[in-house]
């Protein structure tokens, strides 16, 4: 029962993933690919909380009492680095979305688009058709 649950497990993780890269890559609209990086950044999070479960019945948290025999300690605790890096991982990836939201709403303000097809499009009717990087000086 346990390996068909972290087989169901698996295949979903990874068709999330599989999902996600698409909409990042297929996709022209800024707010799909936003969903879509929100959705890959927390399948990679589950994935960190899944690697560092043990499958002990029950399984206990990383605080060690005195008393308790070591042996059983070690073989039913779980594992708390992957649980801080998934902390971390979260307020990083937070701190990313909220980047890209003000970036795509400036974009909007902007071009009065999110579809990075409009948006390019309109870049290139705007741009001079000769574009000076210094001012020349005035010959005398």
């Amino acid at each position: 029962m346990i390996m068909l649950f972290s087989n169901i497990l698996l295949i979903s993780l990874g068709v999330n993933i599989a999902i996600s890269i698409y909409g990042i890559v297929s996709k022209p609209n800024m707010v799909k690919k936003l969903i879509a990086i929100t959705i890959l950044s927390d399948t990679v999070n589950v994935i960190a909380i899944v690697i560092g479960y043990r499958l002990a019945n029950p399984p206990i948290p990383p605080i060690h009492a005195l008393n308790d025999d070591y042996r059983v300690f070690i073989t039913r605790v779980v594992d708390p680095i992957p649980q801080a890096l998934v902390l971390t991982a979260i307020v990083i990836g937070l701190a990313l979305i909220i980047f890209l939201v003000f970036l795509t709403l400036r974009i909007f303000r902007v071009f009065g688009s999110v579809n990075l097809h409009e948006v390019l499009e309109t870049m290139y009717k705007e741009l001079p058709t000769e574009v000076h990087l210094y001012e020349e000086e005035p010959s005398d």
